[in-house]
């Protein structure tokens, strides 16, 4: 098993990027958050994980251990594989999720293209007691109905469910319980 790689970026495509390592280019399909922050020529360390079938070798990779522990948590949902795997953590940051899990809201989680109601129904069940705090231990900010509705304003709006969550992760903690106000405050996040 290949549990992680390091050397340097030759290229990336759309979902996966070329890594270098003493001469062998490894294929490492990585989170898409990720993949817009990485160039040519970089030198980077991914956790990966491998996945070996009849037809076909795939390594997936991550920045941090906490992302690929999350990775098989989805594997381990029944009508879930690697590649909608992936595409959850590339949709939705795992504070997000840890959000969704603790405050039972499945409806985060059918955002997701290929994500449907019963699936993210599956994904609540699956993970309820095996998510919790964040990585460094402390409390997670806790997202608010009034934040879903920015949420889904911003993505209303064309912005990327990332997008939105990073804008609403920044909004200052002492910021009124409005939706209008938070959404122009929000807004301001991408100007």
């Amino acid at each position: 098993m290949i549990s992680s790689i390091s050397g340097k970026i030759i290229y990336c495509t759309g979902d996966s990027l070329i890594v270098d390592v003493h001469g062998i280019g490894f294929e490492v399909f990585a989170p898409k958050h990720f993949l817009v922050e990485t160039q040519a020529g970089e030198s980077i360390f991914l956790y990966t994980y491998l996945v070996v079938r009849e037809d076909l070798l795939a390594l997936y990779g991550f920045q941090t251990a906490e992302e690929k522990q999350f990775f098989l948590l989805f594997l381990g949902v029944e009508g879930i594989g690697p590649k909608l795997a992936m595409s959850v953590i590339s949709n939705l940051s795992l504070d997000t999720i840890r959000r969704a899990v603790i405050s039972e809201q499945a409806e985060i989680f059918s955002r997701v293209p290929g994500i449907g109601k019963k699936t993210a129904q599956k994904i609540l069940i699956h993970l309820q007691g095996k998510v919790g705090l964040s990585e460094d231990g402390s409390e997670m900010r806790m997202g608010t109905p009034i934040d879903d509705q920015v949420l889904e304003a911003l993505t209303g709006l064309g912005y990327s469910i990332v997008e939105a969550q990073a804008a609403i992760q920044a909004l200052p903690k002492d910021i009124a319980d409005d939706v209008e106000e938070k959404l122009r405050v929000a807004l301001q996040y991408f100007a």
